[in-house]
């Protein structure tokens, strides 16, 4: 992980507790740019138009929005805009940073652990064959396309075929 070089041969805990703090900061700090840019709509025209619409919205981001931000930490590329969405739309701050504490507590042990040693390990075989490491990624790629595909097609066959409790319940209507 080169944005965290630093950490490079510290105890786990050292860098938990260093991803954590990461988090800790940096989620919180895109809520409140967020919440700063939320605050320029709802004056602006836009915001007077949808009006009631949007105090709904806020009421639901309130009520459900907690899990949306902890899960939003297991995803690649949402926790910001996640983040800012939740401040854009002023969600109560400490709800917000209960459910950021909660996925914050799980993505620094993933990231400490196993997220940096695959980026590690590919950052490494990148630098020694560039070819080879985005063949990698292509077959990751493709792997995951293919369980996809296949997870569908299943799906679809489950889907047209009539269940053997339907069959049975048919035959013992019938026979009664």
């Amino acid at each position: 992980m080169p944005q965290f070089s630093f950490l490079e041969g510290q105890p786990f805990w050292v860098v938990y507790a260093t991803l954590l703090v990461v988090i800790l900061l940096r989620a919180p700090a895109t809520y409140w740019i967020g919440r700063g840019l939320g605050a320029g709509v709802s004056r602006s025209r836009l915001g007077r138009r949808l009006g009631p619409r949007l105090d709904a919205a806020k009421r639901r981001i309130d009520r459900y929005g907690a899990p949306v931000v902890t899960l939003g930490f297991f995803t690649v590329g949402m926790q910001t805009a996640i983040n800012l969405a939740a401040g854009a739309v002023r969600m109560r701050f400490p709800i917000y940073f209960t459910a950021v504490f909660i996925g914050g507590l799980a993505w620094a042990g993933l990231w400490g652990t196993v997220i940096s040693g695959l980026v590690g390990t590919w950052l490494v075989l990148f630098l020694n064959s560039p070819w080879t490491a985005l063949g990698v990624i292509a077959l990751a790629a493709l792997l995951v396309t293919a369980l996809v595909l296949r997870s569908r097609l299943r799906r679809g066959k489950d889907d047209g075929a009539p269940s053997e409790e339907g069959e049975d319940a048919g035959d013992r209507v019938e026979a009664a």
